[in-house]
């Protein structure tokens, strides 16, 4: 066997699930984004997967295996991207234990991430939020799952793994109502509950019932519902409140929309940057600049402060008292 193989296995074992304690979505991925390497560069050097050296994985192959990604299984360049930072992520590990390939080591991480178009963030105004949440057949249990759980989402802002884990000791309905989730790096918080999330929330718990740390939105068969399975009741909520609002059949709407449709709510009331941070979770408060680029009435406010070309300062006059009152409302 070669120095690979226990080098990988310790990686895994040691570094990211012992020192780093990483959650079991980031494990998932960096497994995910080696087994791809493995199966790539075993096919082009004729060599059993646990044959491979660190050698072997040089700089070249890497790059190739990066195009390989994109142009025959259609990978986007994020996830270019994601799988590069999982080979650094080993290959700075491998520098420690394996000096003899440190000229090889070099190399790959010096391949650098690819640039590219980052679209505006895609968002549920107000009635598109409303029309999503009521679009649940309330008549059957799981249209009172899935309408409690878009009412948590919008107002929450979770991402759909924390969704997905919430249990029922999860959700404080008394004084100060809140729900408390583990998000990205294994970092705790609470987001408090408006009156109406509460009042929603109350009256699914009542029915779902279960132990406490029976899952908040489960399967019929009590099971905690999947990422995929969340995606899913979300895309079809979104394209059966579509049939009646128009401006929705036009956008894609995942859990993460709801996520970014939560944050627009929160910036457009005038909620400092640094709480919708706070409030989402993010590690820095740059991460919500994107919202700041997304919404058109911040821009059309200062489009307002400013004047057209060639036209004299001053201020609006109103020529008689009636088009002031107008002017005023």
């Amino acid at each position: 066997m070669s120095a690979l193989a226990p080098t990988l296995e310790a990686f895994f074992t040691e570094r990211l699930i012992n020192q780093r304690q990483c959650s079991p979505n980031t494990v998932a991925a960096y497994r995910d984004a080696w087994r791809l390497v493995l199966g790539f560069a075993s096919t082009r050097m004729n060599k059993e997967p646990s044959a491979l050296d660190v050698g072997d994985l040089d700089a070249p192959l890497i790059s190739e295996f990066l195009q390989h990604l994109e142009t025959e299984r259609h990978n986007s360049v994020r996830t270019r991207n994601a799988r590069l930072a999982a080979i650094k992520s080993l290959f700075r590990f491998a520098a420690l234990r394996h000096p003899e390939h440190a000229a090889v080591i070099a190399r790959v991480l010096a391949i650098p991430t690819k640039r590219f178009d980052r679209a505006e963030v895609n968002y549920l105004t107000h009635d598109e939020a409303d029309a999503m949440v009521t679009s649940p057949d309330r008549q059957r249990w799981v249209g009172r799952r899935d309408h409690a759980l878009l009412v948590l989402a919008l107002q929450t802002g979770l991402r759909v793994s924390e969704l997905a884990g919430l249990r029922n000791c999860d959700v404080e309905l008394r004084a100060g109502a809140h729900v408390r989730c583990w998000g990205k790096g294994r970092k705790q918080r609470s987001i408090p509950l408006r009156a109406s999330t509460v009042g929603v929330l109350r009256t699914w718990m009542k029915e779902r019932g279960g132990e406490d740390d029976a899952p908040l939105f489960p399967t019929y068969r009590g099971t905690p519902l999947t990422r995929d399975a969340v995606a899913a009741l979300v895309d079809k909520h979104a394209r059966a409140a579509a049939a009646n609002l128009h401006s929705l059949q036009a956008k894609t709407v995942t859990p993460h929309v709801l996520r970014h449709s939560c944050a627009m709510a929160l910036l457009q009331a005038g909620v400092d940057r640094s709480v919708i941070a706070l409030w989402l979770g993010h590690e820095s408060v740059e991460s919500t600049q994107i919202y700041v680029h997304a919404d058109m009435s911040i821009k059309q406010k200062a489009l307002a402060r400013t004047r057209p070309l060639n036209v004299r300062a001053g201020r609006y006059r109103a020529p008689d008292r009636l088009m002031a009152f107008l002017q005023a409302l």
